[in-house]
C-alpha cells in the first residue's frame, strides 16, 4: 500500500505544484522517490513529530497541500495537541499518513502497533479517517484526499499486501464497496482485513453461507446507508478491524442503535489491553480472533444465534 501511496503523489504532484511531503526521519525505501523528482517541495523534520505537524500547518496556510508521513503511532499520538490545534481546529490542508497500521510492526512490540489511532483521530474536528484495504484502494484515496479541502488521516498497511479489487474498482468519498454480494449476513471490513475476510468467505460459502461482503474505506464520513441497507436486508452485521475499541464497531453500533434498527451485531475486534505484545502480524491477530477460524466462527453464531432485541 505505501508504494501505491507514493506512487500516486507523485502523479498527482507532476500536475499540482501544491503538493508537499514531510516526513519525520523515516520511510526510507519508500519516499525517496518524491524526494529525487520533487526535492523543492520534501522536507524531512527529523525525529521531531511535533515540529513536522507545525511546519505542515505553517505550509497549508499559505496555500498548499501537505502530507506527513511515518511509521504507525509517530505522526499522531507524538504530536496530537498540534493536530488538534493547528491543523484540525484550523481547518487546514494537512493529512496525515501513518504507515503500518494495525499490527504490521508486530515484531516491534506495543510501542509501533497502532491499534487505537482510529478511535482517537475520530475525535479530532473537521477530521477525513480513510484506511484501504489494497493497493486499489489506497491509489484512490490519495487522489480523494488531495483533491477534498480539510485535514485528513490516512492509516495504510506496511508492504506486500495483495490487490485484492479490479482495477476499474470505484472508491467514493464515504462510500463503502460491495465486494461479494449475498443474504445471510453482512461482513464489514475496515483496512487490511479485507484478505482475510475473502478467505473466510470461502469457508463459509463451503458451509452453505453466503454473506455480503463491504470495505469501508472511510471511516469518516462513514456510509451509514450501506450499514442501514445491511441491517434491513441481511439482518446481522459483523464488523472486522485490525484495532481496538473505537473504530468501525464503535461507529458501527452507533449507527444501528440511533436508527433503532432490530438487528444482530458483533464486532471482532482487538481487545482494550494487549493479549500478546510481539509477534508475526498474522501470530497477533490470530491471537484475538482476527483470522479465517475467528471470521468463520463469528459468522455462524450470527447467523444460527436467536433473534434480535432492538436497539435503542
Amino acid at each position: 500500500m505505501r508504494t501505491a501511496f507514493i506512487n500516486q503523489l507523485c502523479a498527482l504532484a507532476e500536475r499540482d505544484e501544491r503538493i508537499w511531503l514531510l516526513c519525520g526521519d523515516l520511510g526510507y525505501s519508500v519516499i525517496e522517490t518524491f524526494a529525487d523528482r520533487f526535492p523543492s517541495r520534501y522536507l524531512n523534520a527529523g525525529v521531531a513529530e511535533q515540529n513536522m505537524t507545525g511546519l505542515a500547518a505553517g505550509l497549508a496556510l499559505e496555500g498548499n497541500i501537505v502530507f506527513t508521513y511515518s511509521i504507525a503511532n509517530f505522526p499522531i499520538m507524538r504530536c496530537l495537541e498540534q493536530i488538534r490545534n493547528d491543523v484540525c481546529y484550523h481547518n487546514l490542508n494537512v493529512k496525515i499518513v501513518a504507515v503500518g497500521g494495525g499490527l504490521a510492526y508486530g515484531s516491534h512490540g506495543y510501542t509501533h502497533h497502532a491499534v487505537e489511532d482510529l478511535a482517537v483521530m475520530s475525535a479530532m474536528p473537521n477530521l477525513m479517517i480513510a484506511a484501504p484495504a489494497d493497493p486499489i484502494e489506497a491509489r484512490a484515496v490519495t487522489e480523494l484526499f488531495v483533491t477534498t479541502p480539510g485535514p485528513g488521516y490516512l492509516r495504510l498497511g506496511k508492504a506486500g499486501e495483495p490487490i485484492l479489487h479490479a482495477a476499474d474498482t470505484r472508491v467514493e468519498l464515504g462510500r463503502a464497496i460491495q465486494v461479494v454480494d449475498g443474504g445471510d449476513l453482512t461482513i464489514i471490513s475496515i483496512g487490511g482485513m479485507l484478505g482475510t475476510v475473502l478467505k473466510a468467505n470461502e469457508e463459509l460459502n463451503c458451509r452453505r453461507i453466503y454473506p455480503r461482503i463491504l470495505s469501508m474505506p472511510f471511516l469518516i464520513p462513514l456510509d451509514t446507508a450501506a450499514i442501514l441497507d445491511a441491517a434491513e436486508q441481511t439482518g446481522a452485521i459483523l464488523t472486522v478491524e485490525e484495532h481496538g475499541p473505537g473504530g468501525l464497531g464503535t461507529a458501527t453500533a452507533e449507527v444501528l442503535a440511533g436508527c433503532g434498527r432490530a438487528t444482530k451485531f458483533q464486532s471482532l475486534r482487538l481487545a482494550r489491553s494487549p493479549i500478546k505484545v510481539s509477534g508475526s502480524q498474522e501470530e497477533l491477530r490470530a491471537a484475538q480472533g482476527l483470522s479465517v477460524e475467528g471470521i468463520v466462527q463469528a459468522s455462524e453464531l450470527l447467523c444460527r444465534g436467536p433473534r434480535p432485541m432492538v436497539i435503542g
